[in-house]
């Protein structure tokens, strides 16, 4: 009896004293949730956005933390799967008990977990995600990036000025895809083009052969598609196979649909972005990263969330306060045109949605650049 006492009573021991340390840790950290696409179609991206975080939380950190304390991001991994991001934002809310939460990438992810998030009352931060939705997400959602009505304004006035008149569209069957379908097309034949093929592609197919040879018949002018990184190869590839680079290809979310296209098969292209550094802020941010990671940011939303840390840390300093109400507070009062981040200045207006969000014209030449 007293053996079996004994072989019990260690790991008991462990585990309390790892109970305490895990506390004595959350004391002296102060903390912020982020779910991210770290592996799935999406992982190019989210890893990109990843690298951002952790040079933001060295940026806080290098300027003395918050509220006094060391700052930390918990990075929770979505796996492109709307479920695992709903559990992994529970689990920030009801384990690690965060007052703000960032991302996801998509639209058909962010949304409901975002909607748990306000329901629970914690701060949502959009960094990504680009569906109308985002905007009557509620109360406790913030939205530092330009939602798809701004974007297809952008990218059909990009396209008309470009000189294409009947184009084939192509995008993912999700609430983003149909979002730019619909607003696309709504927004060029304003301008008096005209949409001659909109295809709506299934999500992880092995070939969109199929949806390729229906959008050529209609001998388009161009084609304009936005898609997910590793789906997107696919269609770039299949493609060019079919000769279909012989018109030109302009993408929407262009950094997004090449992230994991071939060099030689991207080259070329032309599409636009969600602005992506601005002034000395922006400067010196790329060359951070660049230093930091031996590399370029891959993607263009790597600043939205380096900006979301940075002034969700700003307003946990101007609460003097990690409790969640309070945090949100100071976000609004910052939102009213006082932050200056490295995507540009951040003024959200009543519904806590970005003022004036900037977009890009881009091109691949071996990497994006601008046009």
């Amino acid at each position: 009896m007293s053996l079996k006492f004994r072989t019990l009573r260690a790991p008991l021991a462990l585990a309390f004293s790892l109970a305490i340390s895990s506390s004595a840790l959350a004391l002296d950290t102060v903390q912020m949730g982020a779910v991210l696409s770290l592996t799935g179609a999406n992982a190019t991206v989210g890893e990109d956005v990843r690298r951002a975080v952790a040079l933001a939380v060295d940026k806080v950190n290098a300027d003395g933390g918050v509220l006094g304390k060391k700052f930390n991001v918990i990075v929770e991994d979505s796996g492109g799967n709307a479920t695992t991001a709903l559990n992994a934002a529970r689990k920030l809310v009801s384990v690690d008990k965060v007052p703000v939460v960032i991302g996801e990438y998509s639209s058909g992810i962010t949304l409901p977990m975002a909607q748990y998030l306000v329901k629970e009352g914690v701060a949502h931060i959009n960094i990504a995600s680009t569906s109308v939705k985002i905007r009557d997400l509620g109360a406790s959602s913030f939205n530092l990036i330009g939602l798809e009505d701004k974007g297809n304004q952008f990218s059909s006035k990009d396209v008309w000025d470009l000189g294409y008149r009947n184009v084939a569209l192509v995008a993912p069957n999700n609430a983003y895809g149909q979002g730019v379908v619909h607003g696309f097309k709504q927004e060029f034949e304003k301008l008096g083009g005209k949409v001659v093929t909109e295809v709506l592609y299934t999500a992880g197919q092995s070939t969109y052969r199929r949806e390729l040879q229906q959008m050529s018949r209609s001998q388009p002018d161009a084609y304009i598609y936005t898609a997910y990184g590793q789906e997107s190869a696919v269609i770039n590839r299949e493609a060019m196979e079919l000769g279909l680079r012989s018109q030109p290809w302009y993408a929407i979310l262009i950094s997004m649909s090449l992230s994991d296209t071939a060099p030689d098969i991207a080259k070329g292209q032309l599409g636009m972005e969600v602005g992506s550094v601005y002034g000395a802020a922006g400067k010196a941010y790329a060359d951070a990263f660049a230093a930091k990671y031996k590399e370029g940011m891959k993607t263009s939303y790597t600043g939205y969330a380096y900006d979301a840390v940075l002034l969700t840390a700003a307003a946990m300093n101007k609460a003097k306060s990690t409790d969640t109400a309070a945090v949100q507070a100071a976000l609004k009062d910052l939102g009213k045109g006082g932050y200056v981040g490295v995507t540009g200045p951040i003024v959200l207006d009543a519904d806590r949605q970005r003022i004036d969000p900037p977009y890009a014209k881009l091109k691949y030449d071996g990497k994006v650049v601008p046009r």
